[in-house]
């Protein structure tokens, strides 16, 4: 089949058959050239673009991938948060003087290894205690009247929260100072110049 035999046999069609013939037999070598010069640089383009463009999907999908394999084990860290909760205040509660030295010793041992494991997964306490209470990063759940504490700062808390790499795995929950309210007005002062005089 030629060319012309694909075109539709409508007037239309034979046409621009016609027309497109026509023009190829009158152009010259240099303007036949000169197009397919002018081709070729259009589909050099497309090709590095569509080249750019998967480099930069290639790319996209490794950092994805990366991403994905650094916060995976966030789920079953969450779990094991909640064990190292129940262990570190029973450790806290524990009578002094009701356990033998060695036990206590053990169950230390046990503690630090929590510790050790979060820190090689990459997980991190935040620091909240005595420093400006952080939205992002802590969950006010009391405000107490102090004037120990600049009002606005973390007093205590209530549970420790911790950072996967550098996400929020789960925020603290604290309580934050305020400023006393002053439930009887002070007395006014005399007026001292009028004494002196």
């Amino acid at each position: 089949m030629t060319d012309n035999e694909n075109v539709e046999s409508t007037p239309q069609g034979d046409e621009a058959a016609q027309q497109q013939g026509v023009a190829r037999e009158e152009a010259t070598p240099e303007q036949l050239l000169d197009e397919a010069l002018r081709e070729k640089e259009q589909f050099r383009a497309l090709s590095q673009r569509v080249q750019a463009d998967l480099t930069n999907y290639k790319r996209h999908v490794a950092e994805e991938q990366l991403e994905s394999r650094k916060y995976a084990t966030s789920s079953v860290l969450m779990k094991v948060l909640g064990v190292a909760d129940d262990f570190q205040r029973g450790m806290e509660n524990i009578p002094e003087g009701s356990v033998s030295a060695s036990w206590l010793e053990g169950l230390k041992l046990v503690e630090r290894n929590f510790e050790n494991m979060l820190k090689s997964e990459g997980v991190t306490r935040i620091e909240a205690e005595g420093k400006p209470y952080d939205p992002r990063e802590q969950e006010a759940l009391f405000f107490v009247e102090t004037d120990k504490i600049a009002p606005g700062n973390v007093v205590d808390i209530v549970r420790q929260g911790y950072r996967l790499h550098d996400r929020i795995l789960r925020a603290a929950q604290v309580t934050v100072a305020k400023q006393p309210t002053q439930s009887e007005q002070p007395a006014a002062e005399p007026d001292r110049s009028e004494e002196n005089a």
